[in-house]
C-alpha cells in the first residue's frame, strides 16, 4: 500500500485519540464506531481492551471498504476492578479516593484493520500508575479544575492529573492517554504506510 494513497481511518470520538494520531502527520478521517463497551463476565481486562479495539475497527469497515482502519480501547484496573469513565463529579471523586496511594494498570489495547484486504493486527500496551496519597481536599481542587470526567480513572496525566501521580512505567506514555504512537508505527509499516 502506497503511503501517499492510502485512506486511515480513525474509528474514534476521543478528542485525546485524534490529537495523539494527528502529531504523526498523516492524513485522516474520523469515524464513530458506535460498539457496546460493556465487558464480559470474568474477561480480563486485556482481553476485553483487545476485543473492543478490535470491533470498533470494524464497526466502520463497510462505511471505509478501502481504508486502514485504527480502533483502540483502554481499560483501567485497580485491584482487579475495572475502572470505567466516570462521567460526573461524584464518580470521580469515589475513583480518586480509591485509588490514593495504589497502582493502576492502564491496558490500551490498539487494532489496524485493513478493510480491503481483512488483514488484522492488534497489540495491548500496558501502563502503570502509581498514585500519591492525596487528601481528598487536593482530589476537589483537581476536580474542579480539571473536570476529567471522559477519562479511565478520572486522571488526566497530559494535564494537571499529572500531579496526583507518584510513578509511571512502561514503554510509551501515549498509552496511558489512549493510542500507543510506537506500537501504531509498527503496524502501520507492516501495513506498508510508512510515517517518515
Amino acid at each position: 500500500m502506497n503511503t501517499a494513497t492510502a485512506q486511515i481511518v480513525l474509528a474514534s470520538t476521543s478528542k485525546y485519540r485524534r490529537e495523539l494520531l494527528a502529531r504523526l502527520g498523516l492524513p485522516f478521517e474520523v469515524a464513530s464506531p458506535q460498539v457496546d463497551e460493556t465487558a464480559l463476565p470474568d474477561e480480563a481486562p486485556h482481553d476485553t481492551a483487545r476485543r473492543l479495539a478490535e470491533a470498533k475497527a470494524r464497526a466502520v469497515a463497510a462505511r471505509f471498504p478501502r481504508a486502514v482502519i485504527i480502533g483502540s480501547d483502554q481499560v483501567a484496573v485497580l485491584e482487579g476492578v475495572h475502572l470505567g469513565k466516570p462521567g460526573n463529579h461524584a464518580n470521580a471523586l469515589r475513583q480518586l479516593r480509591a485509588m490514593r496511594g495504589k497502582e493502576v494498570v492502564f491496558h490500551t489495547a490498539l487494532c489496524l484493520h485493513d478493510a480491503a484486504s481483512g488483514r488484522t493486527q492488534t497489540r495491548v500496551v500496558p501502563f502503570c500508575v502509581r498514585f500519591r496519597d492525596y487528601s481528598d481536599a487536593q482530589i476537589e481542587r483537581y476536580l474542579q479544575r480539571e473536570q476529567p470526567y471522559d477519562c479511565a480513572g478520572s486522571a488526566r496525566c497530559e494535564g494537571l492529573g499529572i500531579a496526583l501521580i507518584a510513578e509511571m512505567r512502561g514503554d510509551d506514555p501515549n498509552a496511558l492517554i489512549g493510542l500507543p504512537l510506537i506500537a501504531l508505527t509498527e503496524m502501520l509499516a507492516a501495513q506498508g504506510v510508512n510515517v517518515i
